[in-house]
């Protein structure tokens, strides 16, 4: 389905989606320069910041940069030409940068130092450290480095993408005026050292000091000018022939290509010679704007493991530990029984990702399962969920898994997944020509008494079960038949040459998501407009649909109340008057990272609400296949008011974003701190234990031989 065409020209106000997603990354920066957060906390948020900056270069500034080159004149939703968006969006990453090399120097490394760990460079080492980092460089390094020469008969290298490199200034012959040479720094070394320490003090280096200490080993007839340390991010986005008769070969082709893909960004020490900087823009073709020099030092994605330091867990926060079963699912033996006699909530990582699990796996060895359906987006390197539809097809049951080998930076793990389905027997589909399978819905059909029952389970998030210990998401489990016409239809769709249906429940995109919110949001301003009761209450990832954001305005203006609660993206401008005074826009990073999608519209005084897997960008209403689903069981649906109320109240995690785009954090004078997150983790500990001790308050029921009752 082609996306909506949208005025070429901005006609409502807008914001760039790649400024407003700089200054998401910007929120995540903030906790960790927030003192409140645990020390490693602080380092992990940090990681955070420099691997989302990795992948908005490899995909959406390697974008604009080929808008740029391509002399793409027309302007974004926002006005901005490519030419104009390239210098401002550089100049903010620019900015950003040094206020993540600041949060470490200034904040970071003086927090870490006052806990007793520190990095060292060789220089600072006392004669028992730099013994064991001579040790390790002749025993591990030395045999594992490879120095590549550049000169006219060996050209420069081709250096794999995020790879840490050492471009080092060489002495040349008499007639040369020098010459250069590179050395990977060994990505499958670990970067932090260890080093011997006493008096409780944790002391470490980072492995390319500790190869520039000794790097003239590796040059011994030649005299050393200067080392410095580099990193080159290419453009990674895929071209993919999807007319092409073998998908998987396709995508296996294309992923190569990425790893040749043209630089986008070098970085490089500020303390790098000037002819050595000359040398890497030159051999990389890499423009001015595209330079960071930086304080030092590179890829602080490398602190993601440093936060997960064994010894350390007291400077970090205090673990989010899900329940297990669900309140939801208290004192049910069988999990089929429990969802027929009524439908089902999960709220993730509150309660435990294993229920779906069990889910699965229940249907892998139930005799009288039929068949299950699947589709999986991303899942973890060892997956429990891959691992029961194995099992299920190995019993014998018809097992249909759609696999999207599109999921961008997943390619290979899904691959890998899709041919070990196959060898179990399941079979597997690769997704769909031109469009992404991005909704949750597996679909268990159960032979009963009564007849064919088909089970569902729906959800926000991925089935993954190691996202989904730091993910908040939601699903649900029914077995109404309205819902399992729905998931059969759908998989129809997915699998075969069916058309899209009229779904009972279901919303489906691209086919009817974009006309069924139009339709939602155009309805709460009509009743706005009536006096009737109206309002919309929104929990997504992003926010970026041009018509959707009209629509938005239309009905602020109507007197609709709109209360947003976006993560990341928001390209909508709240709090302008006249046009979104009535927009209440926030944004809600912590500890765990929200990824449930929940929309609620009042619905003239009979609310409505749906979760789902659509964010409000073209590309989820237009170019992915995405599930909602409404909530209509009465006592689940209050559950799903509560949170959405909770998520609101938050004033410890949330920001409020201003009329003039800024993001500040909420007012909490006079009010009681609220952290959404850690009180949504003690609601699911306090619903077990009120059940735990139901429980026990039961009468004892004596066992009698059955003569006693004669």
């Amino acid at each position: 389905m082609c996306e909506k065409n949208v005025p070429e020209t901005n006609s409502i106000p807008y914001y760039n989606r790649e400024l407003s997603w700089m200054d998401f990354n910007a929120r995540v920066l903030e906790e960790a320069f927030e003192k409140e957060n645990p020390v490693m906390e602080r380092v992990r948020f940090l990681s955070i910041t420099a691997s989302n900056l990795d992948e908005f270069f490899m995909v959406r500034v390697a974008g604009v940069m080929e808008q740029v080159s391509g002399n793409v004149t027309s302007p974004d939703p926002s006005g901005m030409t490519p030419a104009e968006l390239y210098p401002a969006l550089s100049e903010k990453i620019h900015q950003f940068t040094e206020k993540q090399y600041s949060c470490l120097h200034r904040s970071i490394v003086p927090a870490l130092e006052k806990a007793g760990i520190a990095f060292l460079t060789p220089e600072q080492m006392n004669r028992e450290q730099s013994d064991y980092i001579s040790k390790y460089f002749s025993k591990v390094l030395f045999p594992v480095l490879t120095p590549l020469a550049v000169d006219r008969s060996r050209p420069f290298p081709v250096l794999a993408n995020k790879s840490l490199n050492l471009a080092v200034r060489l002495e040349g012959k008499e007639e040369e005026e020098g010459c250069f040479a590179v050395v990977q720094v060994p990505a499958i070394l670990s970067r932090c050292l260890e080093l011997p320490a006493s008096g409780g003090e944790r002391r470490f280096v980072l492995l390319e000091n500790v190869i520039m200490h000794f790097i003239e080993q590796l040059f011994e007839e030649r005299k050393i000018f200067s080392v410095c340390p580099f990193r080159i991010t290419r453009d990674s986005d895929l071209d993919i022939d999807e007319e092409s008769d073998d998908l998987m070969s396709e995508i296996q082709k294309s992923i190569k290509k990425r790893k040749r893909g043209v630089p986008v960004r070098l970085e490089i020490l500020q303390t790098c010679d000037p002819a050595t900087k000359s040398f890497l823009t030159e051999m990389l073709d890499v423009d001015d704007e595209s330079i960071y020099e930086l304080t030092g030092p590179l890829d602080l994605t490398f602190l993601a493991k440093f936060a997960n330091l064994s010894g350390c867990e007291s400077m970090c926060f205090k673990p989010i530990m899900p329940v297990f079963p669900p309140a939801d699912f208290w004192g049910c033996s069988d999990i089929f029984e429990a969802i027929r006699k009524k439908d089902r909530m999960v709220h993730h990582p509150y309660e435990s990702f294993d229920i779906v699990v069990d889910f699965i796996r229940a249907a892998a060895e139930d005799e009288n399962v039929l068949a299950i359906k699947q589709t999986l987006y991303r899942v973890s390197g060892h997956s429990p969920i891959v691992a029961a539809l194995m099992r299920a097809a190995e019993n014998g049951k018809q097992v249909t898994v759609l696999v999207e080998l599109k999921a961008r930076f997943d390619e290979e793990n899904n691959i890998l997944w899709a041919k070990k389905l196959e060898s179990a027997g399941c079979h597997v589909i690769y997704g769909l020509a031109g469009l992404k399978t991005h909704c949750k819905i597996s679909l268990v059909v159960r032979r009963e008494e009564d007849g064919i029952r088909r089970y569902l389970h729906m959800g926000t998030g991925n089935y993954n079960d190691t996202t989904a210990k730091i993910y908040t998401d939601l699903g649900l489990f029914t077995c109404k038949e309205p819902y399992g016409m729905d998931a059969s239809n759908l998989f129809n769709v997915l699998t075969g040459y069916s058309r899209p249906p009229e779904y009972n429940k279901f919303v489906v995109a691209p086919h009817g998501m974009r006309d069924f919110f139009e339709y939602m949001i155009r309805s709460e301003a009509e009743n706005a407009r009536k006096g009737l009761p109206s309002g919309i209450t929104v929990k997504i990832n992003s926010l970026v649909d041009q018509e959707i954001i009209s629509l938005l305005y239309d009905a602020s203006r109507a007197g609709v109340k709109i209360h947003l609660i976006v993560r990341g993206i928001c390209c909508l401008i709240p709090g302008l008057p006249g046009i979104s005074e009535n927009i209440e826009v926030i944004s809600i990073v912590g500890q765990l990272l929200e990824h449930s999608r929940i929309y609620r519209f009042e619905n003239a005084g009979n609310p409505k609400i749906y979760f789902g897997s659509a964010d409000w960008m073209p590309r989820n209403l237009d170019r992915r296949v995405e599930l909602v689903f409404p909530v209509e069981d009465s006592d689940l649906k209050q559950r799903a008011f509560k949170i959405l109320n909770l998520l609101l109240s938050d004033n410890i995690n949330a920001r409020r974003m201003l009329s003039d785009k800024t993001y500040v954090h909420i007012d909490r004078r006079g009010k009681a701190s609220r952290n959404c997150q850690t009180e949504f983790s003690l609601l699911a500990h306090e619903a077990v234990k009120k059940l735990a001790a139901q429980d026990r308050d039961k009468p004892l029921r004596p066992l009698h031989s059955p003569h006693m009752d004669e």
